[in-house]
């Protein structure tokens, strides 16, 4: 397993990192997994064996049920892992149960602490953005959990690229602790990131963690043009990600497949190593209903894909160059930076 320093901060988290939204399967997440506690230890277990060092959860999942899961599945072994969280949405029906409010925050972060059975937070990600809580607020408070000890690094989470590097502003302003971690969607289905979030990621020094990195699956090999599915949901069905453009999915799968049979390796084990080489990206996040499907995951940290493997993948899945970039790339590409090339790589 390779370790990778998540952005400009000490920490060095494992570039594949385990993943918890299956765990607990209540309300909406039954529809993605229901593990218990016993398959959690196993899964973690899995995790540990291939070198792993890094666990993803919500405070949202199954309403706090993953975090539980979580903290007993670790019970006795905290100081092994890792353990990124989250905040921001809705925690119940009050009017101050979900945002980014001091108020919010700070119940939150006591309430994830106490369902984990530890006393800090080795990173913790604000979920979403909230247009309504002064951004001052917001990273102050975050700022002193730091200051406390109950948490270490601090990390965003689906920002756009004016809100991030506002709030990196911010915190630079104040002399706040800073976002050192910047949790993304970002796949071969869909490379949307890479039109902001990438670049502003590697010019700030922000660590990028992929959530999806499969596409919710689509990825995987199991979905291929003209067939159904035995298992998952049909693309009709998809809200998140969404599909936009079926044909160049079912291209960009059929590359993917044609790669990883000229490496003995599964679909999703390529999808995966494309992500581990593209610029800024530090770990992803992956999980499974099945410990099948978590063996094989884990696999994609022992495939190296060529260079000319990654130009294939970069051409078939690039996504169209929207204002400004197409008129960087006609007027400016002669000054283009390191940041910029996560766009505009050579396969362009």
């Amino acid at each position: 397993m390779e370790y990778r320093q998540l952005g400009r901060s000490g920490l060095r988290v494992s570039v594949l990192s385990m993943g918890t939204m299956t765990f607990g399967g209540k309300d909406q997440f039954g529809r993605l997994g229901n593990t218990d506690v016993a398959g959690a230890k196993r899964q973690i277990d899995m995790c540990l064996d291939a070198g792993v060092n890094l666990i993803d959860t919500a405070n949202m999942y199954s309403g706090g049920l993953s975090e539980e899961i979580v903290g007993k599945a670790l019970a006795g072994r905290r100081d092994k892992v890792l353990i990124s969280d989250k905040v921001r949405m809705k925690m119940g029906d009050g009017p101050n149960e979900q945002g980014l409010s001091r108020q919010h925050i700070l119940e939150q972060v006591e309430a994830s602490l106490r369902r984990l059975g530890t006393d800090h937070l080795d990173i913790y990600h604000v979920h979403e953005w909230d247009g309504q809580t002064p951004l001052e607020e917001t990273l102050q408070t975050l700022d002193s959990l730091v200051r406390s000890g109950k948490v270490r690094y601090l990390g965003v989470s689906n920002y756009t690229g004016w809100q991030l590097m506002k709030a990196l502003a911010a915190s630079d302003a104040h002399g706040w602790e800073r976002f050192v971690s910047n949790q993304i969607y970002y796949s071969l289905e869909s490379r949307d990131a890479e039109y902001e979030l990438v670049p502003l990621s590697l010019d700030q020094g922000l660590g990028v963690m992929v959530w999806s990195p499969l596409a919710g699956g689509l990825l995987s090999g199991k979905y291929r043009r003209g067939q159904q599915a035995s298992e998952g949901r049909h693309l009709t069905e998809w809200s998140e990600p969404p599909v936009r453009d079926e044909e160049k999915l079912y291209n960009t799968i059929e590359t993917v497949v044609d790669i990883a049979s000229a490496h003995g390796a599964s679909p999703a084990q390529v999808s995966l190593a494309y992500l581990l080489a593209k610029p800024a990206v530090t770990t992803l996040v992956i999980g499974a209903r099945k410990d099948e499907q978590l063996a094989d995951n884990l696999g994609a940290a022992e495939v190296a894909l060529s260079a000319e493997d990654v130009d294939r993948l970069d051409k078939v899945s690039a996504p169209y160059l929207i204002y400004p970039h197409w008129h960087q790339a006609a007027a400016a590409s002669d000054r283009f930076g390191v940041p910029d090339l996560a766009l505009h790589g050579r396969a362009r």
